[in-house]
């Protein structure tokens, strides 16, 4: 008797994990506009109408695609200073960032009180940072705790650098959340450098995800580069924190394609032939060409997409240069008590 095989048809990534066309381009199009920003302000700091800039540039899908499960204005968004596609998926414009780059008096962040990348937004209930490094952490842990108190449907998501996992708060916050369950989501997105420390010169482990046992939640490990598997990771951990189940860990692996910061010199810690290796696996080229294989972007979409964006950041921008600077009488309001 004759053996018969069955082909398997191969299901695309983005329809196993039910997301839809519209779905795809809206990540696309978040990803484009947070290059397009990244960039004009590393622009417009050359030029020396910007203090200071931390890009995100390597870092996109892992932030666009795990802000795209986050519900704006229910979960909490706890960011850190690189994370531009967070912010922008989330809710916020091109024109507050802008007011933001350029520390204007409009600035709904801080009203140009802080330097770029201190996001806070209350109808976003994206949570202000201090500059130190990690002490976000131990704010979503205290936020998850209250959210677990009043019995509150809504998660905490909270982002850092590899660096920060060497602080003394990552640990105390992963402490707590493991003990009380709270429902958290811990997103790193490792880089592998501490500014310019390297990874061995932070910590023993291969994965940083690995230390997530110790305080008795999962750790997960996934590349940063790919969209689908971080959104994956994430909508798991989110479900997980709703269900009562407590925190996850998700280590994102990426790069950093731009210096630690505008005030940086990344050639005195490592070649220009490794960052152009890196730039090949550039997530925002590896996610158009997933597009075009899968016949959801054309040159027509993507150069209209691309004309909408170049338009809103355009925009964007001259009317925040054209904005007024913050009052020199305001300097201490909100600083000392009256």
């Amino acid at each position: 008797m004759a053996s018969t095989k069955t082909s398997e048809t191969k299901v695309s990534p983005h329809v196993s994990l039910g997301l839809s066309p519209d779905n795809l381009m809206q990540i696309y199009y978040k990803m484009v506009l947070t290059r397009a920003l990244d960039e004009r302000a590393w622009a417009l700091n050359r030029m020396g109408k910007v203090g200071f800039v931390a890009s995100c540039r390597g870092h996109e899908a892992a932030q666009i695609g795990s802000a795209s499960v986050i519900r704006p204005g229910v979960d909490f968004v706890l960011p850190y200073y690189r994370d531009l596609g967070v912010v922008m998926t989330v809710g916020l414009t091109p024109r507050e960032q802008m007011l933001s780059v350029l520390a204007k008096a409009e600035d709904i962040n801080t009203h140009g009180r802080q330097m770029p990348g201190h996001w806070g937004h209350a109808g976003l209930r994206i949570i202000s940072g201090s500059s130190p490094v990690a002490t976000q952490l131990l704010h979503a842990a205290g936020i998850a705790y209250a959210s677990k108190l009043k019995q509150e449907d809504a998660v905490s998501f909270v982002y850092f650098g590899d660096g920060a996992t060497s602080k003394g708060d990552t640990h105390e916050a992963m402490n707590f959340a493991g003990i009380y369950k709270l429902p958290i989501v811990f997103i790193c997105e490792f880089n592998g450098l501490a500014i310019s420390a390297p990874q061995e010169k932070q910590m023993a482990v291969q994965n940083v995800a690995d230390r997530a046992r110790g305080y008795g939640f999962p750790g997960v490990t996934v590349d940063g580069f790919d969209v689908f598997a971080v959104y994956e990771a994430t909508r798991e951990a989110w479900e997980r924190a709703r269900r009562g189940e407590g925190p996850t860990f998700i280590e994102c692996k990426v790069y950093r394609l731009f210096p630690h910061s505008s005030d940086d010199d990344d050639r005195r810690y490592r070649s220009q032939e490794e960052v152009e290796a890196a730039r090949k696996k550039d997530p925002l080229d590896r996610f158009r060409s997933y597009l075009r294989a899968e016949g959801l972007l054309d040159d027509a979409k993507d150069a209209e997409i691309q004309s909408r964006v170049k338009r809103e950041v355009d925009e964007a921008t001259d009317y925040a240069e054209r904005a007024p600077d913050p009052a020199p009488g305001d300097l201490f309001t909100q600083v000392y008590a009256e």
